[in-house]
């Protein structure tokens, strides 16, 4: 018997290709959309066509291309629960959170194995880049083979179990052979432009969105320096993110950037660039995957967000899912609420949430 596999379509051109290359390998092979919002969780008006009807549309013609079952499964409800209501808490307390790394986790990797369960598959698979391997037992998550289009970064989170029960055809291409792939088979979304923005904020005014959804608005505070002096006043905590230099509003006859949000008070902390560089952080909710929790520090490198390279630095495991992590150099607007992730060559550690940068501590 064929394994069965659950594939996520997106209706992009890399899920598209993966789940030809699949059907290609002799996987038998389900194509699954998954609908995560409504018109009214992106601040769209009802009459406007979503997006993401659109993609659904894309993603059933190429599954009907492949001769491949399709199904599009509503999650619009746990979307909601578990990642744009984390999106507005994050804000609302002061951290800069990653919507896409908790989409992953909760709905990829959660919801998508819960349905390919009740299907009798035995995997899913995506068009992420990334690769896994087994060795000795252990499932690892290690980066992709084109350096250019990682995104092993967004996958920290995932467990063991999802590891043994995911499949990423990817892992070893490069964009331009997908593409290529997707021209050769008439894949009309050979071209179809990559996904850039929060899927729930199409125009990119966050702060809309969130005042859309909690029917709230968010009162101005004070603008404060390193000392703690009433430097100026913002119009709302939701509207900044450490190391935020424009859309403040004013003038302070220097360069400013944001050093912190706190909630507590209502305070935006400003200071030079050069207050923004820090060697240490915390990290909670550490998920480990190339091996359980250490007893003693090690080195690896570390990956601060999406957009960078790692940088070598001593991981010292604290027990209860945090982590202290010091860079050998000092790193630019560590932001709570991002994801820190350690790598040993191209292998992820693993990685968690940065709670503490230890710019600001007064």
């Amino acid at each position: 018997m064929n394994h069965r596999v659950l594939v996520a379509m997106s209706g992009g051109v890399d899920s598209s290709v993966a789940a030809y290359l699949l059907k290609e390998q002799g996987y038998e092979c389900i194509g699954a959309t998954m609908r995560l919002f409504e018109n009214a969780d992106a601040g769209l008006p009802p009459q406007k066509t979503c997006c993401s009807l659109d993609d659904v549309a894309d993603a059933e013609d190429v599954a009907y291309r492949l001769g491949m079952k399709f199904y599009v499964f509503n999650f619009t409800s746990d979307f909601r629960e578990k990642v744009i209501s984390r999106f507005i808490s994050a804000y609302e307390n002061g951290l800069t959170p990653n919507p896409c790394i908790d989409c992953n986790r909760y709905m990829k990797f959660e919801k998508l194995h819960q349905r390919a369960r009740i299907l009798e598959c035995d995997y899913i698979a995506t068009g992420h880049y990334a690769r896994i391997e087994e060795k000795n037992g252990r499932y690892l998550l290690k980066k992709a083979a084109d350096p250019s289009k990682d995104q092993s970064y967004v996958l920290y989170s995932m467990t063991q179990e999802e590891l043994r029960h995911t499949l990423f055809p990817l892992g070893e291409m490069k964009k331009e052979e997908t593409r290529e792939i997707a021209a050769e088979r008439g894949f009309f979304n050979a071209d179809k432009p990559d996904s850039q923005d929060i899927c729930f904020v199409p125009d990119g005014d966050y702060a809309k969105v969130i005042r859309s959804h909690t029917g709230k608005e968010y009162p101005p505070g004070n603008f404060v320096d390193l000392s703690g002096r009433v430097i100026g006043l913002h119009k709302g905590i939701i509207h900044y993110t450490v190391g935020q230099r424009k859309g403040l509003g004013q003038g302070f006859g220097e360069k400013m950037y944001v050093c912190a949000v706190r909630k507590e008070d209502n305070t935006v902390v400003l200071g030079k660039n050069s207050d923004l560089f820090t060697k240490e952080l915390e990290v909670q909710d550490f998920n480990w995957i190339a091996f359980d929790e250490p007893e003693v520090p090690f080195q690896a490198e570390v990956r601060i967000r999406y957009q960078q390279k790692e940088r070598p630095a001593t991981v010292l495991p604290l027990g209860g899912g945090r982590v202290r992590i010091v860079f050998d150099e000092a790193q630019r607007a560590v932001t709570p609420g991002q994801a820190a992730v350690v790598y040993q060559g191209d292998a992820v550690v693993g990685g968690g949430v940065i709670c503490k940068n230890n710019v600001v501590d007064f």
